[in-house]
């Protein structure tokens, strides 16, 4: 069962974020706490949203969640879906809840008449990939992800226009 975050699920988001970076292969890269997810979430002007994946297993448990927010595309002048992070629990793998998650974030676009649903994956996760191409998505071809952070963000900002 795919459904909306609610306010109880912030601690087994925040956990499967933890869980995440660790497959990552970046486990000490989490500084967002627990308030700071419940206030992106459900604050006064949520600007980022989550759905959770369930499995009953004598109880129901969350098994995975995607967490999004939207972007705009200037070219097709419509917004989109960009997919931040998408987590199944290892236990819970194989059993349809990455593809409902995806499913349900495609359904939101189609019905908001969004036109685009993106996220990145990393070039080493031959299972993501593999998983991504099953469903007809294409790599972004010529393009690179750039980030500015950290103090270069800061020197940036602080200079004069």
């Amino acid at each position: 069962m795919i459904r909306p975050a609610r306010p109880d699920d912030v601690p087994v988001i925040h956990a499967m974020i933890g869980e995440l970076a660790e497959y990552e292969k970046e486990p000490d890269a989490v500084a967002a706490t627990e308030q700071d997810l419940r206030t992106a979430l459900f604050g006064p002007e949520p600007a980022v949203f989550a759905h959770v994946a369930e499995h009953v297993d004598g109880g129901t448990a969350v098994a995975g969640f995607a967490l999004w927010f939207r972007n705009y595309s200037t070219w097709t002048g419509r917004h989109g879906i960009h997919l931040e992070d998408l987590y199944v629990r290892p236990e819970a793998r194989g059993r349809g809840h990455g593809l409902g998650l995806l499913r349900t974030l495609a359904r939101i676009c189609v019905e908001r008449g969004y036109t685009r649903l993106e996220w990145s994956v990393l070039d080493w996760n031959e299972p993501s990939i593999r998983f991504y191409e099953s469903l007809g998505s294409q790599p972004m071809d010529g393009w690179t992800v750039r980030r500015l952070d950290g103090d270069a963000l800061t020197v940036l900002g602080a200079g004069q226009d």
